[in-house]
């Protein structure tokens, strides 16, 4: 035991330059629901899925889109789009990527038996796949739809030959997870390691390691006790103090953040007549306030987001009034982050007819965002300032995760983040609930105004760049400004701390990817 202790220490202790390792360790929140890389629409499982599989084009650490088994594409017409396949990509079995398995993946990604979030949203309107003889593959929609390029850099490419006829099981045993990504699967099984391996049939840039293991490790503190004991070489999502401490013992870490993505924000039961949390300070039924967007927008400018990002986030969140980060597109430079003014809050709850307020209960998860309880909590706590009675109750994700989509909170707190314009969210979240055009899917407030709605329609069909920018920048003003559809609060900062001598470049989607580790130069 005292010899492996000072092994132990004499690694920790290793120099930049002493890092040679083939395999990397990475601890990693919870690792994927399924190998399926169509089961879900989940930011995890995507991420664990790139390492298999590839779509199309993928998307870089900041969204922007890069070949992938596609090595160019172009918009023929307002319905008509064509991918150049890359002759390089293989599949993980030596076979070449063909038009017929693109047509595959396309049908099979939105028709997953038992799927919990369906990428139906991506494919549901192509209406043909082709295959043009030439290497190219046409792909044709039935309505213009500017964003699918987009779309597809979430659906994964999978093997025709080996994915006819299997079932999700089947991925996730590995018999069917036949991809073209940089790595091939060795091992998992829910709540286990995932271990894979260098694929030497990847045509891209090789991985700097010939081995990854994702370990899961659901507490941030656990995680990081096993990155300074060693048993990891990398974790990601590090509790704000402790991401000050590992920045600052450069002897023996390095870190890599970056802005995300993704907005915090609070959604608003803005439909229900009566609402389950909310009632006169007496505790009497009342007609639901949140109705009015004179109330909701009091809320919204009773927060002190300045007070979140720098006390309850140490930093690690960028404060929020619009619903993309800065430079991405669709954003409007003027819907900065409103600063608290609790003077104009009051006077818009007393022209309500609320001038003492009312009592509700905040929702949200504790253990899903950074810091997301204490989040809650300094919310309720501004809240009282206004005069609102604010009760909080949080719960652990899972629970969370099915009451929210259940409707079942008056005020919850939420993220979701847009791939990658502003239209996305606009699309999910503000649009009104509408299962015909899959349209307002997250949209757990119900908010509803046709007028934006119509807005939002007529963007996500504009081919123009330009006039597409100009309209979601409308419904955006509308939708926060007149409307309060939702109350944005701030983006996280991504974060990831590693044993000194590796890098990672840093992402805003908060993939965490074995093939973004790197070796840092001498």
């Amino acid at each position: 035991m005292r010899l492996r202790a000072t092994l132990l220490a004499a690694t920790l202790l290793l120099p930049a330059a002493a890092v040679a390792q083939e395999a990397i360790r990475i601890g990693v929140e919870s690792g994927p629901t399924s190998l399926d890389p169509h089961y879900a629409s989940l930011i995890t499982n995507i991420a664990f899925a790139r390492h298999l599989f590839e779509p199309l084009v993928q998307q870089d650490s900041r969204q922007n889109l890069r070949p992938a088994i596609a090595s160019a594409w172009r918009v023929v017409d307002d319905l008509t789009w064509e991918f150049t396949l890359d002759p390089r990509a293989r599949f993980s079995d030596g076979a070449p990527v063909t038009a017929e398995d693109v047509a595959f993946s396309i049908a099979r990604a939105g028709n997953v038996p038992n799927s919990p979030s369906s990428f139906a949203y991506a494919t549901r309107v192509v209406t043909a796949v082709e295959d043009t003889g030439h290497g190219v593959v046409r792909i044709r929609t039935r309505v213009p739809t500017p964003l699918l390029a987009n779309n597809l850099a979430l659906v994964m490419i999978v093997s025709r030959k080996h994915g006819e006829g299997a079932s999700t099981q089947d991925y996730n045993s590995g018999k069917a997870a036949i991809g073209t990504g940089p790595f091939r699967l060795l091992s998992w099984q829910p709540g286990s390691p995932f271990v894979a391996e260098r694929n030497p049939e990847f045509h891209g840039i090789a991985p700097a390691f010939a081995r990854v293991e994702f370990r899961p490790i659901a507490a941030a503190a656990s995680r990081v006790a096993a990155l300074r004991a060693g048993d990891v070489d990398m974790v990601e999502i590090v509790p704000p103090e402790e991401f000050e401490r590992l920045k600052g013992d450069a002897q023996h870490f390095s870190t890599s953040e970056s802005p995300s993505n993704r907005l915090i924000f609070l959604t608003l039961d803005s439909d229900r007549e009566n609402s389950p949390f909310v009632r006169a300070k007496d505790g009497s039924p009342i007609p639901n306030p949140l109705r009015d967007a004179r109330v909701r927008r009091a809320l919204s400018l009773a927060i002190n987001r300045q007070a979140l990002a720098e006390r309850v986030l140490r930093g690690q969140a960028l404060p929020s009034g619009d619903l993309g980060p800065p430079g991405y597109f669709g954003t409007s430079p003027d819907l900065t982050a409103e600063r608290l003014d609790l003077d104009a809050a009051k006077r818009l709850l007393a022209e309500a007819g609320l001038p003492q307020g009312f009592s509700l209960q905040v929702n949200g998860p504790n253990d899903r965002f950074v810091n997301d309880e204490q989040v809650v909590q300094a919310i309720a706590q501004m809240w009282t300032r206004l005069g609102i009675a604010a009760t909080v109750e949080t719960k652990p994700r899972g629970v969370w995760l099915s009451e929210a989509a259940q409707l079942k909170y008056s005020v919850n707190l939420a993220g979701f983040s847009p791939n990658p314009e502003v239209l996305g969210m606009l699309e999910t979240q503000v649009h009104s609930f509408d299962t015909v055009q899959g349209l307002g899917t997250q949209n757990r407030g119900r908010f509803s105004d046709p007028a934006i709605d119509r807005v939002i329609e007529q963007a996500r069909q504009t081919m123009n760049d330009e006039e597409r920018a100009r309209l979601t920048r409308q419904a955006t003003h509308q939708a926060m400004r007149e409307r309060t559809a939702l109350v944005p609060l701030y983006f996280q900062v991504n974060t990831w701390a590693m044993r000194r001598g590796f890098t990672y470049e840093a992402r805003t989607d908060e993939m965490t990817l074995a093939q973004s580790v790197g070796i840092a130069p001498k």
